[in-house]
């Protein structure tokens, strides 16, 4: 009786049902490894990054501001406190960092402290763009009015240009106002007529939301409180044990901040010119031109981040040749006077900011453009003066020495042709000839030199015995 084999089947489906359950475990476990790589890298619930405003607003603070946004966006943080003591600032600069909160998925508060400090003019429009505004007690903010400014001072202006500017910025303040929650209308007697507010007044005008003396009360007060974000959506705020992480400028921020202030750049700009003209008219002694070289280098990268106005910089150049050519004519000190008017004119318009009116100050201007005219005068007068000076080497110096005749110049025989002779002249024997006959003995003086042969002619026995 024939046995058929017997069937593999059952086999091959255990195979099967092993390589699959083998596949599933390694599925598995890749995901729990992955899910246990990114559990360090997931949110902590009570992070807080600290930022600072506490100087003029400027590119390289704005940009401060800007990357610790970014870092706390990327670093997953609760809450971003900016702390403000401002007097204000560019408006380029301002709108930087209220784009930046604005944008931000990480709430931002900002909290105008400590006690005496301020939220003025592009201060006041930071201040009221966060998820929460708060203010310490004896604080102030507002008065946000745009003005002309021209030195510091406020000057008056076209009706229509003022309009035009206090509309658009006041436009500028209710577009995010408003979604903020706050009172527009009260936001916006800062702007049309330059009011200011104590932090009472702020707080009863629902322009902030808290009053607290310090950054610790200020994190217990919102924690377990629900905002309303820029974009509608509803957030409660968990900061239970709150980490609080202090991220103040660097030293080379901090520097570069220095660099960008409008007087520090008319400064750098006006010793840049300085250092270089006097290595121009003075080579050789280094310092100025290396000191130059460094202060430009530093100009150029303020001019590159600073809104300059390319009027005021066509009237330092300007003033700078009126400079040169008053050392070159005798004007009596018109181009000198008209040279400075220039310069002040050029360093009151080299920095435009509408909104703010941020730019060189009087006390900058002044004090820098009397001390660069007079140096840049003194420099050309002195070039000038020295073409005039006697060459004191070479064979031009020996015209209008007096000599001593130690052969004779005279006439040869039977020819009208001069005999040269010799002449003693500056402690050296030369060929001389003269236009008569001249004996061994006798003084004179050095007309021109021809190749090695000077022309002389005799001197008369007063001049002789003067010498």
């Amino acid at each position: 009786m024939l046995q058929h084999p017997t069937s593999h089947r059952p086999q091959f489906s255990a195979c099967v049902a092993f390589l699959l359950i083998a596949l599933l475990a390694v599925f598995a476990s890749s995901r729990t490894h992955a899910a246990s790589a990114a559990t360090p890298n997931a949110p902590t619930s009570h992070s807080v990054l600290h930022l600072s405003i506490d100087s003029e607003i400027e590119p390289i603070l704005a940009d401060y501001i800007s990357n610790g946004i970014d870092r706390a966006n990327a670093d997953h943080d609760s809450l971003v406190i900016i702390t403000i003591n401002t007097p204000g600032g560019l408006d380029s600069s301002m709108r930087q960092i209220i784009q930046k909160i604005l944008e931000s998925n990480v709430p931002v508060v900002t909290y105008v402290s400590p006690t005496g400090s301020r939220a003025a003019s592009a201060g006041f429009f930071i201040l009221l763009s966060a998820d929460i505004a708060a203010m310490s007690p004896g604080t102030d903010t507002g008065a946000a009015s745009p003005i002309m400014m021209f030195g510091g001072s406020s000057v008056q202006i076209d009706e229509t240009l003022r309009h035009k500017i206090v509309n658009e910025a006041n436009a500028y303040l209710r577009s995010y106002v408003s979604k903020r929650g706050r009172n527009v209308e009260l936001a916006s007697t800062a702007v049309t007529d330059a009011k200011a507010f104590s932090e009472k007044e702020a707080l009863d005008g629902h322009l902030v939301d808290l009053i607290e003396p310090s950054e610790q009360s200020l994190i217990a007060a919102l924690n377990g409180r629900t905002i309303t974000r820029f974009d509608g959506s509803q957030l409660t705020l968990n900061l239970s044990m709150p980490v609080v992480t202090d991220a103040p400028m660097n030293a080379r921020e901090k520097l570069l901040s220095r660099i960008v202030e409008p007087d520090v750049f008319f400064i750098l700009l006006i010793v840049a010119v300085l250092g270089i003209y006097a290595e121009f008219t003075h080579p050789g002694m280094f310092a100025p031109g290396v000191i130059g070289a460094i202060a430009a280098v530093m100009a150029l990268y303020a001019m590159h981040l600073l809104p300059v106005n390319f009027a005021g910089l066509l009237l330092i150049v300007v003033a700078l040749a009126l400079f040169i050519l008053e050392a070159k004519f005798p004007t009596h000190g018109v181009l000198g006077v008209g040279g400075a008017i220039a310069m002040i004119l050029g360093a009151l318009f080299l920095v435009r900011s509408p909104l703010t009116g941020m730019g060189v100050s009087w006390a900058a201007a002044l004090g820098v453009t009397l001390p660069c005219a007079l140096i840049i005068i003194a420099l050309m007068r002195l070039v000038l003066r020295s073409r005039l000076i006697k060459p004191s080497t070479g064979k031009e110096q020996l015209v209008g020495e007096f000599g001593e005749v130690t052969e004779p110049i005279g006439v040869a025989n039977n020819s009208d042709t001069l005999n040269f002779g010799m002449v003693f002249v500056h402690g050296e024997l030369w060929r001389a000839s003269a236009s008569g006959e001249i004996p061994k003995g006798a003084r004179v003086r050095v007309q021109r030199v021809k190749g090695l042969t000077l022309q002389v002619e005799p001197v008369p026995e007063k001049v002789t015995h003067s010498i």
